[in-house]
């Protein structure tokens, strides 16, 4: 008997601590069934979040990105599950270490070629106790408004007094020479040079205020390269033809781009122009593509004079001319050169330029394919390769 009381006191003692040990493994389950949830927004931050109009990223206490709007991956501003930009980081970690609100403009790049650039009004706050949200407005094109109402009246008031004032005197001059046919005849070819200068900086002006309003990354499209060069060429075909000037086309490339084929188009057109304006009669300019570790290269030749190392600094200003003098002469407005850049950065690109005096200048626009291409440059095998346009000599 007292072999069985033994024996029932030990089962006892075993079924208690089996249920006891029961209880304490489903309450450390349900503690890591809570340690591994995934994270959550206090109730209500969500629904706010998804109508508050503006870019938002929300991190942790490390961090890393539990939610973010699609405006905040189009802005650049997070990449899969990781905020971008360093000052983004520094503004997180003063909230956390303060608990005060904090307010910045950034200036941000906007990809990873040239010197575009989003600036945006950034606000970071706490959300919650473990969470910080960051609320990005984009304020790009307010702040470019008011740099160019700040410089634009002044540039464009001081260029458009040259031709405006010449067509001025030759008017008085024809006024005070109305007897004398032959000077007359000359005054008036005179006047019709300074009106189609004047009308070609109208021109400028004009495309150069529609593209600083262009939303590329709104409004841009699959653009093919190749179609680019080929209507760029096409509308460039007087003036090559009148100064007897070979634009040759080497290369072809599959890949595509994203943005505006008529911005891109201009921008082509322009280098092309330029090169026409500046080369010799009877020579030729080269247009070169390639495609090569996700970008894509159109290059530009020419056969002129070249530039110093003083005027490569300064060649894509508004306005900015190597020489006045001779910009005249050969039509120039200062402005080709600058809707170039804006351009290309507005596609998240750069344009270079290598050029020595006396050897000529190539202008290279350098573009970012569309994700998820594998793309080749072709480049021609013989001279049947090589596409020529212009007039014979």
């Amino acid at each position: 008997m007292l072999i069985g009381v033994i024996a029932g006191l030990i089962g006892l003692s075993f079924g208690v601590f089996g249920v006891l040990a029961f209880r304490v493994s489903e309450q450390q389950r349900k503690i890591v069934d809570v340690e591994i949830d995934e994270p959550s927004l206090p109730p209500g931050a969500a629904e706010v979040l998804a109508v508050i109009g503006k870019a938002f990223v929300v991190v942790d206490a490390i961090d890393g990105v539990v939610r973010a709007s699609p405006a905040a991956y189009a802005y650049g501003l997070v990449r899969g599950h990781t905020v971008v930009h360093r000052e983004l980081l520094d503004m997180t970690a003063n909230v956390r270490r303060d608990g005060v609100i904090l307010e910045k403009r950034l200036e941000l790049p906007r990809g990873p070629l040239g010197q575009g650039a989003i600036i945006v009004q950034v606000r970071a706050a706490m959300l919650g106790e473990e969470y910080i949200l960051l609320l990005a407005d984009d304020r790009t094109e307010i702040t470019r408004t008011e740099e160019i109402r700040n410089d634009f009246v002044a540039n464009v008031s001081h260029e458009l007094k040259t031709p405006v004032g010449a067509l001025s005197l030759l008017a008085e001059a024809i006024e005070s020479s109305a007897d004398d046919e032959e000077a007359v005849r000359r005054f008036a070819a005179r006047m019709h040079k300074e009106s189609a200068r004047l009308a070609a900086l109208v021109q400028d002006i004009i495309e150069l205020s529609r593209l600083q309003g262009a939303n590329v990354a709104q409004q841009g499209q699959e653009v093919d390269i190749n179609d680019v060069v080929s209507e760029a060429v096409d509308r460039s075909q007087l003036p090559a033809e009148s100064k007897n000037i070979h634009i040759v086309i080497g290369g072809r490339v599959d890949a595509k781009v994203y943005g505006d084929q008529d911005l891109l188009v201009t921008a082509l057109r322009n280098l092309i122009d330029n090169a026409i304006r500046y080369s010799p009669e009877n020579t030729r300019v080269g247009i070169g593509l390639r495609a090569k570790e996700g970008l894509v290269s159109i290059s530009v030749t020419d056969q002129g004079e070249g530039l110093s190392a003083e005027d490569q600094e300064r060649v894509f200003e508004r306005f900015y001319r190597v020489d006045s003098a001779r910009s005249r002469h050969t039509g120039g407005t200062g402005l080709g050169l600058s809707i170039v850049k804006h351009v290309v950065s507005n596609h998240g690109g750069e344009v270079t330029l290598w050029s020595q005096p006396g050897q000529g200048s190539t202008f290279t626009l350098r573009l970012p394919e569309m994700e998820g291409q594998a793309s080749h440059a072709k480049e021609p095998k013989d001279a049947a390769g090589v596409q020529e346009r212009g007039v014979t000599a």
